[in-house]
């Protein structure tokens, strides 16, 4: 005769005592309620996100509770069984059924009880990847970046690299420690896809990608071993006393990834051109040739302008700006007057629709292929003079700009300049952004705010030079 199922049992079962039946049914409850608390479908199907942690970290906490309520449910089980097994004045049919009964729900409790750890185990496997995430977890398995990610590339790039000889070397390390940012844990899809090439053959045209990954705070990006992809047909660049206010060989840039495809689409007056910042930035001839040496945009009511000329900031400490960093969107125009004036700079950029990095080493200037996330890479007090213009506006957020202008102050030595050109905001916020220049306690050379005469009087323009003072040693 086959096995009756505990539903057929349960179906038979007309003539149960109540306190039996009620025990009965609380136990499976209780261990199904209990069990579906730590082993939620969720917790089976995980998604590859971080957002998983959290949940992760609760059903953990939980996992003792869990035994021990199952421990107490299968002892009270089989103290009913032995109650029933040692009672007088149950008929001998009733408690065998009763019994039966029992014993059927208490094997399928010590079933689950017993496939615990190999249900853990299961569940872990299928989560240990977010698990070890280096910068969630509060109690880290594994402090070893690499025990994220897939792609090998990443694995033996992120992995220390010990010194051959076993001692320290120079720098006083036993080993070099390749960096990732932060944000590349939680940008693994696309970091994985950006590792995923053949060692030693041409690299994917993926520059986009590898930008998007850098604003994004995946930043500094892995090395990789494969070669960039160049222009096919380059043409060596134009003499030194040529390149600074000549449009560059088109034939010198890759354009698949741009919607213009020369750099006379670029200087047009034509809109779509990919990119808003700048939009005249690559007309050389009329738009970016007059700039710092003639007064531009003044205003018609209190006879000032936002724009300083580059002889007067120079002027306010002679001889003493030699090198520096410009801090904004454009093509190297500032660099290129200044390189006239005998100070070199150095331009941070980035590819935001247009090949600004390409067209500034084509004109015989440094690019400095930069975000906004990344700390400034030179040392502490060494440059003469950081200037921007037309990139930290009234977008940014004040503990960002906080942060920055923190940076700028580590970089620029006692006595630099910080020269702040043509910010705007609106006027609601002009006051909360001057305090944060404010708090950096420079001298003020120069100091403007003029209105923004394309918004209808709701945004205005500060200019600003302001010298870092000597802070004396502790």
């Amino acid at each position: 005769m086959p096995k009756l199922s505990v539903g057929s049992k349960l179906a038979k079962w007309r003539g149960v005592q109540r306190p039996i039946l009620i025990l009965g049914t609380l136990a499976i409850i209780v261990t199904f309620v209990t069990f579906s608390k730590f082993y939620s479908l969720g917790s089976l199907i995980v998604a590859d996100s971080f957002c998983n942690q959290e949940h992760t970290n609760t059903k953990s906490m939980t996992r003792n509770q869990v035994r021990e309520t199952i421990g107490i449910v299968v002892q009270k089980i089989q103290t009913e069984i032995d109650d029933i097994r040692n009672s007088q004045t149950t008929s001998p049919d009733s408690s065998l059924k009763f019994h039966s009964f029992l014993a059927d729900i208490l094997g399928l409790i010590e079933s689950v009880q017993a496939s615990l750890p190999e249900i853990e185990a299961i569940s872990e496997q299928k989560i240990g990847i977010n698990e070890t995430h280096p910068l969630l977890k509060s109690n880290p398995q594994s402090d070893d970046p690499a025990d994220f990610f897939l792609i090998e590339e990443i694995r033996k790039y992120v992995k220390m690299k010990p010194n051959r000889l076993g001692k320290q070397n120079f720098m006083g390390a036993n080993g070099t420690f390749t960096s990732i940012g932060h944000a590349c844990f939680a940008m693994k899809k696309e970091l994985e896809e950006y590792m995923d090439y053949d060692i030693g053959e041409i690299c994917n045209e993926d520059w986009k990608l590898a930008q998007k990954l850098m604003v994004h705070g995946c930043d500094p990006l892995p090395r990789r071993r494969c070669f960039s992809l160049a222009p096919k047909l380059y043409s060596k660049p134009f003499p030194i006393n040529e390149s600074i206010w000549k449009l560059p060989d088109d034939r010198n840039v890759r354009w698949s990834q741009y919607k213009c495809k020369n750099f006379a689409c670029l200087a047009s007056n034509s809109t779509g051109k990919g990119f808003f910042k700048c939009a005249d930035c690559f007309n050389l001839s009329h738009h970016e040739l007059p700039r710092w040496i003639k007064q531009e945009n003044l205003n018609p009511n209190s006879n000032l302008s936002a724009d300083f000329l580059a002889h007067q900031v120079l002027d306010i400490k002679p001889g003493e700006i030699r090198i520096g960093l410009d801090f904004s969107v454009g093509t190297g125009t500032f660099a290129a007057r200044m390189r006239e004036l005998n100070v070199t700079i150095v331009t941070a950029t980035i590819n935001f629709g247009a090949p600004f990095s390409e067209m500034i080493a084509l004109r015989g200037l440094v690019p400095l292929y930069l975000t906004i996330n990344q700390r400034l890479p030179f040392f502490d007090n060494t440059l003469d003079l950081i200037h921007t213009t037309r990139f930290l506006d009234g977008w940014i957020d004040f503990m960002l700009l906080d942060f920055v202008l923190y940076d700028w102050d580590r970089v620029l030595r006692p006595g630099g300049l910080l020269w702040i050109d043509s910010f705007f905001c609106s006027k609601e916020d002009l006051d909360d952004y001057l305090e944060s220049f404010k708090m950096l306690r420079y001298k003020k050379h120069k100091w403007v705010v003029v209105p923004k005469l394309d918004k209808d009087d709701r945004e205005v323009f500060f200019s600003a030079v302001l010298e870092k003072p000597p802070r004396p040693f502790r």
